[in-house]
């Protein structure tokens, strides 16, 4: 009977604690991780099986664009997307496009905080799954793989910046 007593009062504190650490979440500043996902993919190898006995070296470009939208109740979508092209002389060898996202809970953080947030630290998070996924594409068309060197989203969010301030200085 004392042990039956023992027992609900554990679960009472563990529910009071539960609800504690609810309203201080909701409270203060807060960043989690909700969902990661494969939003768009394209694979695209127009000039095969000719470019296959292609001996010369591709050339790879890699183009990068990254956004964010607001959902509702401080979540946001945040979508990287990498294209990888590679050439052979004119010839197009591959053409891979992916969009890797996620949703995110940013919440009760000021408004100068949120910007550099949703345009480096989901990118950064974003990044190695976007590259994995775009590795594993160019071997499944058949091609050597190629390993995305990392992006340093900092540096490309201030350079971004610095554009923006000297083109509204120019207008």
């Amino acid at each position: 009977m004392a042990e039956d007593k023992k027992k609900k009062a554990t679960k009472k504190t563990v529910a009071k604690k539960a609800t504690d650490n609810e309203q201080a979440q909701q409270q203060g500043p807060g960043f989690g991780i909700e969902k990661l996902y494969l939003k768009d993919v394209s694979v695209e190898v127009p000039n095969s099986p000719e470019i296959f006995t292609s001996r010369e070296t591709p050339k790879i470009s890699v183009e990068l664009n990254n956004n964010a939208k607001p959902l509702p109740e401080g979540f946001f979508e945040v979508a990287l997307q990498i294209t990888v092209t590679s050439k052979i002389a004119d010839k197009t060898a591959f053409l891979i496009d992916v969009t890797q996202a996620g949703i995110f809970a940013v919440k009760n953080l000021p408004e100068e905080s949120l910007e550099p947030i949703l345009a480096i630290t989901c990118p950064n998070i974003l990044f190695p799954y976007a590259r994995e996924a775009i590795s594993d594409l160019i071997t499944k068309a058949g091609f050597t793989t190629v390993l995305l060197n990392p992006i340093n989203f900092e540096t490309l969010y201030m350079q971004q910046k610095q554009q923006q301030a000297a083109a509204s200085k120019n207008a």
